[in-house]
C-alpha cells in the first residue's frame, strides 16, 4: 500500500478562461472544484491507476465538511482527522494558452495535540505500507522538522518515503534521508539559493539535492521535462512536443506515478519515464484533470529519455 499525508489540504477551485489579460474582459469557460492538496491529488492519481493507496488529511470547519463531501465522490480510502481550524481554499485561473494565476491560502495552524493525532494516524497505517508520501506545505506554526520525523519513523519500519515540499520542511526532510525527493525548479532554486536555467545547471541542482540526503531526486522543469538523479547517474526526460493545457497538479502526478512504478518493482528509469508521460498527459488537459492511463500510454512513446 502507498500511504499519502496531506497536512495542509484545500478545496481547489480552478477557473478556465479564454485568455488572461489585464484591463479588458475575459470569459469563464469552465469551473472545477476538487478536494485537493498534493497528497490528496497523488492518492487520486494512484487510485485511478488501480494502485493500492490510503490518504490521510486533517479537515476542519464548513470548508472541511465540503472537502469531505467532494473527496467521498473520488472513493479513495481515506482517514480524515477533525481539527478546529478551517480547511483552506485555493484558487487558480488558467486560459486556453496555458497561462496561469494561482492564489493559495496559507491554511490554519494545527495544535500540538492535532499534530500528534496526525502522527498517530501515520503510525497506525505504516505497518501495511510500502511507501509513505509526504506532500505539500506545512500549516502555519507546524514544526519545520515534522516531515523529517516521519521519514525517520518510516525508515524504522522499512517503509520507503517520498518528500514533495518546500522551504525548511524540504531542507530538514532531506537531511532525514528520504527515498525520493521531488522539488520543482522554483523550490530547488530557493533551496540552493541559485538560478536554474540550463540543462547543466538543472543536472547540478539535482545532484546537489541528492547529496543533501535523498537517495533519488526528480527535479521537474515544467514544459522542459524533468531531471532524474539516481544511484547510476542522471537522466533527462524531454517532451517531443510542448503540450498546451493546464499544468496545475502535473507535479503531483509526476511524484505519484513514479512511486507507483517503483512500488510495482519497475526500475527507476522505467518509473521515471512513466511518471513524466503521466504528468505530460495531465498538463495537456484543461483545468485540474488527471489524464486516464490510456492517454499516458500514448504519451510515453513521446518521452525521450537519455543519460546526461
Amino acid at each position: 500500500m502507498i500511504l499519502t499525508l496531506t497536512l495542509n489540504p484545500a478545496i481547489d477551485l480552478t477557473i478556465t478562461t479564454n485568455r488572461i489579460v489585464y484591463d479588458d474582459r475575459t470569459f469563464i469557460l469552465d469551473e472545477q472544484e476538487h478536494a485537493g492538496g498534493k497528497g490528496i491529488n497523488a492518492a487520486q492519481v494512484i487510485y485511478s491507476y488501480q494502485g493500492d493507496v490510503h490518504a490521510i488529511a486533517p479537515i476542519g470547519g464548513e470548508t472541511g465538511q465540503r472537502f469531505a463531501h467532494l473527496l467521498a465522490a473520488a472513493r479513495i480510502p481515506v482517514t480524515l482527522i477533525p481539527v478546529s481550524g478551517e480547511t483552506r481554499r485555493n484558487f487558480a485561473i488558467t486560459d486556453e494558452q496555458g497561462l496561469m494565476i494561482k492564489l493559495d491560502q496559507p491554511g490554519a495552524a494545527l495544535s500540538d495535540q492535532e499534530l500528534q493525532r496526525v502522527e498517530e494516524a501515520v503510525r497506525e497505517h505504516l505497518p501495511r505500507a510500502s511507501w509513505l508520501m509526504l506532500n505539500g506545505s506545512l500549516p502555519p506554526k507546524a514544526p519545520p522538522d515534522f516531515y523529517a520525523r516521519l521519514i525517520r519513523l518510516a525508515r524504522e519500519q522499512r517503509v520507503s518515503t517520498t518528500l514533495d515540499s518546500s522551504g525548511e520542511a524540504l531542507r530538514l526532510g532531506l537531511e532525514a534521508g528520504p527515498s525520493l525527493a521531488k522539488p520543482n525548479r522554483a523550490e530547488a532554486e530557493r533551496l540552493l539559493d541559485r538560478t536554474i536555467l540550463s540543462e547543466p545547471q538543472a543536472a547540478a541542482a539535482a545532484r546537489d539535492i541528492q547529496k543533501m540526503g535523498a537517495a533519488r531526486v526528480i527535479l521537474s522543469l515544467g514544459s522542459q521535462g524533468a531531471i532524474g538523479a539516481w544511484e547510476d547517474g542522471l537522466l533527462r526526460a524531454v517532451l517531443s512536443a510542448v503540450q498546451t493545457g493546464c499544468a496545475i497538479g502535473a507535479g503531483d502526478v509526476l511524484a505519484a506515478i513514479c512511486v507507483l512504478g517503483l512500488s510495482q518493482q519497475l526500475s527507476f528509469p522505467e518509473a521515471f519515464r512513466w511518471a513524466v508521460a503521466a504528468a505530460t498527459a495531465a498538463a495537456s488537459k484543461p483545468g485540474l484533470t488527471f489524464a486516464p492511463p490510456e492517454l499516458t500510454e500514448l504519451m510515453r512513446a513521446q518521452i525521450e529519455l537519455r543519460s546526461i
